[in-house]
């Protein structure tokens, strides 16, 4: 198979490349997806540019990261709206001051544990997130909680993200 040919030619084209050539769906060439990290990217996203708020496709793990980032008053609200499907959460972002001088609740979110690289700590683990500044979710047998329930509550489990 030869590459080399004139600026001019269609060197872009698919047939140039044997990889993409691949269908989508053939074995090998397979799409993940992480919902989660897709969830905190836009409350992220939305929270950097100062939007009022940011919907997000519905979930029932997302509703419950959404009660505790309102519980912790990291968010202003949040609204479940059926829409025949699966559902949308509408978050309504939060900020201090006037405004003029917004000033971001969140600082940052961070995704700790994905699909491909599961993070557990045992009840002796659990992680503080800036020095107690900040909150961990983790996902235990006894549901969606922050890392102070955990301890609280003597359980470990799956580190979803970082928020501060």
């Amino acid at each position: 198979m030869e590459y080399a040919g004139s600026a001019s030619e269609d060197w872009h084209l698919k047939e140039n490349f044997p990889v993409l050539k691949r269908q989508v769906g053939e074995e090998g060439n397979r799409m993940w997806s992480d919902p989660i990290a897709d969830m905190l990217n836009r409350i992220k996203t939305a929270n950097v540019v100062y939007k009022e708020s940011v919907s997000i496709p519905a979930s029932k793990l997302k509703l419950e990261i959404c009660r505790i980032l309102k519980k912790e008053g990291y968010i202003a609200d949040y609204r479940y709206i059926e829409d025949g499907r699966q559902g949308i959460i509408k978050v309504f972002l939060k900020y201090k001051g006037d405004r003029r001088n917004k000033q971001r609740v969140i600082t940052d979110i961070m995704r700790v544990s994905k699909p491909g690289r599961r993070v557990y700590v045992s009840k002796d683990e659990i992680p503080r997130v800036k020095g107690g500044l900040g909150i961990a979710i983790l996902t235990t047998s006894k549901g969606v909680m922050t890392d102070k329930e955990a301890r609280k509550l003597g359980v470990g489990g799956e580190v979803i993200a970082y928020i501060w």
